[in-house]
């Protein structure tokens, strides 16, 4: 029987690697032509980094590195621990095609800012802005994401959470030699007991 402690930390709703490429396609029948580009490169950057949307939004272009197939993370636009520590920089390794598609939409992004993300009305691109796109992005795909319960979800329930528990749901079931500490080091968790909680169960997916 399920602790209900443990139930309100676990994941409960996460997208599969097949339905990532359906958000990803759906960007180019969704939206304005020119935010296209932009939005099939949010939605492959946090499936490969698991940033959270709070971070995504701070990433600015100076913070790539090699050729944009790495990204730096200062302890600033990093979430803190829930204690008196901060998270220490990292430098997370882009996937291939992660790097192609960042190059490809730096060269034709319609806005010159120092964030990575701009949105129509901004240089920066909000924690919001991101959410919205999703779920359009979303319903134009009919995603409909899993749940904890054994349900699935609906076009709203496409958040960058969401792709962020993609991303343990690909380490752990679609990828070779993953372990859990894998997933706490690319999730940045505090400790490999917060991994544990939060995934456990994606194992037997």
């Amino acid at each position: 029987m399920t602790n209900s402690a443990d139930s309100k930390v676990r994941a409960k709703v996460w997208v599969t690697p097949e339905q990532v490429e359906a958000l990803r396609s759906a960007c180019y029948t969704a939206g304005a032509e020119y935010l296209q580009q932009r939005n099939e490169a949010i939605t492959a950057f946090a499936y490969d980094t698991g940033l959270r949307v709070g971070e995504l939004v701070q990433v600015d272009v100076s913070l790539l590195r090699s050729n944009n197939s790495e990204l730096y993370l200062p302890t600033e636009i990093q979430k803190d621990y829930p204690n008196e520590n901060s998270p220490p920089p990292v430098t997370l390794e882009l996937a291939d095609e992660t790097a192609r598609l960042l190059s490809a939409y730096l060269t034709n992004r319609w806005k010159d800012t120092p964030a990575l993300f701009p949105s129509r009305s901004s240089n920066r691109i909000s924690e919001q802005g991101v959410r919205n796109m999703l779920h359009k992005v979303a319903e134009a795909a009919d995603v409909r994401p899993y749940k904890l319960d054994g349900s699935r979800g609906d076009a709203g329930d496409v958040t960058p959470h969401a792709l962020r528990h993609g991303v343990a749901y690909r380490m752990m079931n679609e990828e070779e030699d993953n372990t859990l500490y894998d997933v706490r080091n690319r999730l940045r968790h505090r400790s490999i007991q917060t991994t544990e909680r939060i995934y456990d169960h994606l194992l037997k997916v």
